[in-house]
């Protein structure tokens, strides 16, 4: 039989040792995202994929807020975030300081994710756009790379904090294999 575990024999790191412990070197970047329940879900997925930074920016809401707790189950609590008005700014800024910037679009020209071992750089940062209209064109031109996840069905893209999380596990197998 294979019994299920309880959450305590998890044996998780706490929110002390979360904070102490050397992150990996992805950052994420949320460029108008308007659902509270989605900002929430890149907090806990930051929390469970070691991210190092979340960049809130535009109208991308902040904590604390009800909604965003509801989510993030106070994972914006142990990752490190900051609001930034321009994501334009803060993208250059990144590439000055030697970060990869990684769009996640459909565009005319994508790296599809299952190719992404072969970007060869120490440092990421993934942008993802707004629900509607995606990633600012203005973005996609400073970017170093668009990356796609391909997609089998009918519908036009994933929820964008499903995305975050096929991403996240993709790039953070760099660091634990």
């Amino acid at each position: 039989m294979n019994r299920k575990l309880k959450l305590w024999e998890l044996e998780r790191v706490s929110e002390d040792e979360f904070k102490a412990q050397q992150k990996f070197p992805l950052i994420i970047i949320l460029d108008g995202i308007r659902s509270l329940n989605n900002i929430g879900s890149f907090f806990r997925t930051a929390d469970a994929f070691n991210v190092k930074k979340i960049y809130l920016c535009g109208i991308t809401a902040q904590p604390p807020h009800r909604d965003i707790q509801k989510t993030a189950l106070g994972a914006t609590e142990t990752v490190i975030w900051e609001y930034r008005e321009s994501i334009v700014e803060l993208v250059i800024e990144l590439k000055k300081q030697g970060v990869f910037v990684c769009s996640i679009e459909q565009a005319e020209e994508t790296l599809f994710l299952q190719n992404s071992l072969a970007l060869d750089a120490d440092k990421f940062a993934f942008v993802f756009g707004n629900e509607v209209d995606g990633v600012d064109q203005q973005v996609i031109n400073l970017s170093d790379v668009i990356i796609e996840v391909p997609q089998f069905g009918t519908k036009h893209s994933l929820n964008v904090s499903v995305c975050a999380g096929v991403i996240l596990w993709e790039f953070t197998k760099r660091y634990i294999c």
